[in-house]
Formats: C-alpha cells, structure tokens, sequence
C-alpha cells in the first residue's frame, strides 16, 4: 500500500494570498531603515533593482513549478536540472535561513505585543500557534492567511493616509543625488528579504491544483501586489521621516504615526510577522520533506498525516527547531543572513531554469542570466558578516552531506 501523499488543495486565490502573506510581513516593518542606512533615499533604487531580480527569480520559479509541480521548491528543480549536489545547497540554504528567518519573525511579533520580559515566551507560543494551524492543513493556513493579510494591508492604508495627512512632506527626502553604487547594492540586498515570500508558492506546489496554471499566476500576482505595497512604504516613508531619520528609527512606521495612534503599527507588525511566521513554517517543512524523500535530511521526516494531508513530523520538527532559537537567541537581526541563503536558492533556481528546453519555457532565457547576475551580486554586497555567516552554514551542510554520502556508500 502506498504512503499518503500531500493534495491538491489550494486555488489561485488562495495560492496568491500564501505568497502575499509571506511578503507583506515584517520586512515592511523592519527592512526599510537598514536600506535607509545602507543608501539613503536611493534606498528607492535599491529597491526597484530588487524587484526585478525578484521578478527575473519569480519567473524561473514558475517555469520550474510548471514543469516539476512538487514539494520543494528550487531544491527539486536543482536535483532535476542540475544533480543532487546543487538541489542540496539550495534546499540546505532555503531551510537554515528560513529556520532562523522564522525565531525572527516570532520574536518580532512579539516585540510588538508584549513588553520585553515577556517576548520570549509569547513568541514560542506564536509558534506552537502557527504550527498548529499548519498541521490542521493546507486550507487552514490559507485562511489564517487571508485574515492576516487583509488587518496587515488595512493597517499599512490607515498609516501611510494618517502619515501623509499629517506630514508635513519633505520632497528633499526623495533626491537621491550623491549615492553610491555600493550602498543601492546593499539596500537592494536587504530589501531583497522582503520579496522573497513568493517561493512559498512554489514550496507548496504539490497542494495546488492545476499547477501548471495556478503557480504561475499565483507568483505574479503575489510579486506584484508586494512591489506595490513597498514602493507605497518606502515613498511616504522618506516623504515624511527624511532618510536620516529613516535611517536611524527602531520603528519607523510608528514614528510617522501620533502618540496615541501607534498601537496601529503595533498591531499591523504583530500580525504581519505571524502572517510570515505562518507562510515560512509551511513553507520550511515542505521543503524538509522534498529532502527527506531523497535521504538528504533523517527519512522520518518525509512522513504524511494520512488524514490532513500535511507533512506533519517536519512541521513538528520545523518548530521545534524554531522554538529553542527564540529561547536561546535574538535573530530578529537576521534579515542579512536570510537574505544570503535565497539568493542562493534562487541562483540555483535561475541555473535550472536557464535549461530547460523550448517546449518547457515560458519566459526568455536572458530572464535567467539577468536573474543570476542579480543574485550574485546582491549575495556579495551584502554585510560582510551576512556573507561570512552564510558561507559558513552552506560549508557545513556540505559536510554534513559528504560525510552521508560515504557512509551510506561504505556500508
């Protein structure tokens, strides 16, 4: 008898809200300072050139999804395309950074709900929630997901109408003379985090029906919808605060709001990080279980609920990996580290996607070398600590892999 398998269960909407949800999360809250920091109002640059590496990595994603419609993500296409080796370092990077990018993402939430004695236990139980929402299934997740989005979404319309009516408006703050390469390079690194929700789409292509269509549309839709909203953030942003008072801002939605109105970025931070909590665990197991399959991760973990149709031992593990980092670490740092590890997942997708033959292709093939270039390029200007990090993590998963591999073929 063979094993349950993960169904096909989820619509363009729903597809397109999970892909939303996981963009329009912290990274609104969070990203735009370090950018502010990095280039100044040419964080508005950084932030179109990040879009359309996104956009380049988007359609590589789609045209992969189509064509190999199965958890995972880039680490199946890479074992399809390129060997299993390059599926490895890609999967291997999407988990690691995700992992970290969810204790983020939880402590974040929390940050924004509970003073700071209480962050870390609130934010485990953010976890134990999210997951347990994941492990009732697929359809329960995209519901969570439309109702997080749309309080994120009314929150953000509330503030910037509030920001803008309030002003007063500095158009100074949107000269963007005298930046440096270097500097739009790094803010467009770190912006680059807040797109990168879009592969949840694909991570969760084995629960989509009629793949083949939905995937794509989803990911466009998602991709444009996030590149909206962030533009919108990042224009009244430098409108009001000035890139110096962006740059060095804690809470910058917050700061643009009255005293006794910002409870309003409170809630929308809050549920925003528990919207890409939510879209991160879902996407981070479906991922383990794509390498549980191939023996790239403990073989157990590949095991599916027969009746919710979740791979619910790494949703389990996924958690509980993240709960002993929000108890031991403060990674709501982490948007460098994270940002590494997708660029290398992407990379990868793009390398498999350029491939691919005629019949299978979608979109151009210059798509995919714009799209690697960009990937490169963003990877190596980031902060060097990101980078050291980052290497650092992949070499380990290597070893870990060729210690396996000649274990398995001693024996």
């Amino acid at each position: 008898m063979s094993a349950p398998g993960l169904q096909r269960r989820l619509g363009t909407v729903d597809a397109t809200v999970i892909g939303l949800g996981s963009m329009i999360g912290a990274g609104v809250f969070a990203a735009f300072a370090p950018a502010a920091a990095a280039a100044g109002s040419g964080l508005l640059l950084g932030l179109a050139l990040a879009a359309v590496v996104a956009w380049c990595n988007a359609t590589s994603s789609a045209q992969l999804a189509a064509r190999y419609p199965r958890s995972g993500g880039t680490y199946v296409y890479g074992r399809e395309r390129l060997g299993p080796w390059r599926g490895f370092v890609a999967g291997w990077g999407f988990v690691i950074g995700k992992t970290a990018s969810c204790a983020a993402m939880a402590l974040t939430a929390a940050a924004y709900l509970v003073p700071t004695a209480w962050q870390r236990p609130v934010a485990v139980l953010a976890v134990v929630a999210v997951a347990g929402v994941n492990l009732a299934g697929v359809t329960r997740t995209a519901r969570l997901t439309r109702i997080l989005v749309a309080v994120v979404l009314l929150a953000l319309v509330t503030i910037l109408a509030v920001a803008v009516v309030r002003g007063p408006l500095q158009p100074a703050g949107l000269a963007v003379g005298g930046i440096g390469a270097y500097g739009v390079l790094q803010a467009a690194g770190l912006l680059f985090f807040a797109f990168a929700g879009y592969a949840r789409v694909a991570t969760l292509g084995e629960e989509v029906r009629d793949p083949a269509r939905t995937i794509p549309r989803a990911i466009t839709l998602a991709l444009a919808g996030a590149v909206v909203v962030y533009a919108a953030v990042g224009v009244v942003l430098l409108l009001v605060l000035g890139p110096t008072r962006l740059a060095a801002s804690a809470a910058p939605l917050a700061e643009v709001l009255p005293p006794d109105a910002t409870w309003i970025a409170a809630v929308g931070g809050a549920f925003a990080s528990l919207g890409a909590l939510l879209g991160l665990v879902a996407g981070v197991g479906r991922t383990v279980l794509a390498m549980a399959r191939e023996s790239d991760l403990p073989a157990p973990l590949a095991a599916v609920h027969p009746r919710r149709s979740v791979p619910h031992r790494a949703e389990i593990a996924v958690a509980l990996v993240v709960v002993v980092l929000v108890c031991t670490v403060d990674l709501r740092g982490a948007i460098g580290f994270s940002s590494f590890g997708v660029l290398l997942y992407y990379f990868v997708a793009n390398l498999s996607a350029l491939g691919q033959p005629p019949p299978e292709r979608r979109y151009p093939r210059g798509f995919q070398v714009l799209g690697m270039i960009g990937c490169a390029v963003l990877a190596a200007t980031l902060p060097w600590q990101s980078v050291v990090i980052g290497v650092g993590i992949v070499a380990v998963g290597v070893g870990y892999r060729w210690t396996r591999v000649r274990v398995g073929r001693r024996s």
